[in-house]
């Protein structure tokens, strides 16, 4: 918001400590102006979907330390923290300066400290706190159990001192989303490649042009003697994904082919078909090991080997392109 920082009515660090026997957590909600609202027991249905767990972090937000616990544990008032900027805003503070119609959305946790474990227990519900001029104050009414925040063997009220925090982030919801399309047959997607001298080709990989599908440039590649487990029997053929035209979105490819060695005599030709994910990145291939046995193609009556020549095909049936569109 222009790097303004705006102030938001916050509630979840006002502090109510009660000493009634019937009141079993010491975290209550406050509600400024209007009085105090509470739980006396522990609620299992209006802790359904909190989570509670300890960590290392301290909380980003807010810390607030309070000494000698032991002076205010019989009060009724709450303990209401100064103002705090967090997230580009300012919390526990009057909403007068805000715009008509404001409105923000927050993933709040709450933390207790534990000086035993030198750890904070994290208290969320996963929920998406949504400020507005008509709900100006969220919290959780239930943080902890009463009976475990004062035994002194848990290690939250360490030395008479217990420490609480806030941390706070903005959800901001997405203005453009990475959508993901599969084009079937798309244009320009046979490429046809004629390998010349067969017989003088060395024992390495040999790799085509590359050829351009949607927003990919690709490329064939094969070792004339053989590769993986189909060496020196068979022959290989891969598509290898480069890289990606000038303004398209990289991305992984999907890339489904049909890879074909052309049988020049008739239409006899030998086909597998191929679909994997290709990653950003030039130079990964995905193939077969044996297109065709090696004792196959040098058998001219076999028409895959004619004049020392033979031909691969690659052709795309599908592949995907990404762009970035409005949310």
């Amino acid at each position: 918001m222009n790097n303004q920082k705006w102030s938001i009515g916050f509630i979840s660090l006002a502090f109510l400590f009660i000493t009634s026997s019937s009141a079993e957590f010491i975290i209550q909600q406050v509600t400024k102006g209007r009085g105090i609202e509470y739980n006396s027991s522990y609620s299992l249905e209006e802790n359904l979907g909190v989570t509670r767990e300890l960590r290392e972090e301290r909380p980003s937000s807010k810390i607030v330390t309070i000494t000698s616990f032991s002076v205010i544990k019989g009060r009724g008032e709450p303990y209401e923290s100064s103002v705090f900027e967090a997230a580009g805003y300012k919390w526990i503070e009057e909403t007068n300066s805000l715009p008509l119609g404001w409105e923000v959305n927050v993933d709040l946790k709450l933390f207790v400290h534990n000086g035993k474990l030198h750890k904070y227990l994290t208290v969320t519900d996963g929920l998406v706190k949504r400020y507005n001029n008509a709900k100006k104050e969220w919290g959780f009414g239930q943080l902890i159990p009463r009976s475990t925040f004062y035994n002194a063997n848990e290690g939250y009220l360490d030395q008479d001192t217990g420490s609480f925090g806030a941390e706070i982030f903005i959800v901001k919801p997405a203005q453009q989303q990475e959508k993901v399309t599969f084009i079937s047959n798309p244009p320009n997607n046979v490429f046809t490649w004629k390998i010349l001298r067969f017989s003088t080709l060395e024992d390495k990989f040999y790799y085509s042009d590359d050829f351009l599908v949607e927003d990919r440039y690709w490329r064939l590649g094969f070792n004339p003697k053989g590769d993986g487990g189909g060496r020196p029997h068979a022959l290989p053929i891969f598509l290898f994904a480069q890289g990606h035209k000038a303004n398209a979105v990289a991305t992984n490819t999907w890339g489904a082919v049909n890879l074909r060695l052309k049988n020049q005599r008739s239409t006899n030709h030998r086909q597998i078909y191929s679909a994997a994910w290709y990653p950003i990145g030039s130079g990964y291939g995905v193939g077969v090991n044996n297109i065709i046995l090696l004792a196959d193609l040098n058998d001219a009556s076999k028409g895959y080997l004619v004049n020392d020549a033979i031909i691969f095909e690659a052709e795309m049936v599908k592949v995907s392109i990404t762009n970035i569109v409005s949310a």
